[in-house]
């Protein structure tokens, strides 16, 4: 397992960009879990932050495509709304213990 970033440096709701190696991803914090995913949309392949560590919508409860306005799932990366629709986000496996998000390698 390898550290990616704090717990607390998420806020609920809020999302955060990170780099591992060469992979973009970024992980959500939704009720107090951690979501992590490759920041790639299915539908251009192209990474969906709309500012840095801005993955929400206005409403905190959806992952948003800055690009095209595709909505996902927080809890599952599926699209529901947009040209991917029924399409998801490719999830990256992740844990938290003692404060510290962890990749699952």
């Amino acid at each position: 397992m390898t550290p990616i970033c704090m717990f607390d440096e998420i806020s609920d709701p809020g999302s955060k960009a990170i780099r591992h190696d060469d992979q973009s991803l970024f992980a959500v914090r939704w009720r107090d879990q951690v979501y992590l995913y490759r920041n790639r949309c299915p539908h251009r392949g192209i990474e969906l932050q709309w500012q840095p560590d801005q993955f929400l919508d206005d409403s905190q409860s959806l992952i948003q495509c800055a690009t095209h306005g595709a909505l996902f799932l927080i809890e599952s990366g599926e699209c529901v709304s947009g040209p991917c629709a029924g399409d998801k986000l490719e999830s990256v496996a992740c844990s938290v213990a003692e404060g510290t998000v962890y990749l699952e390698e």
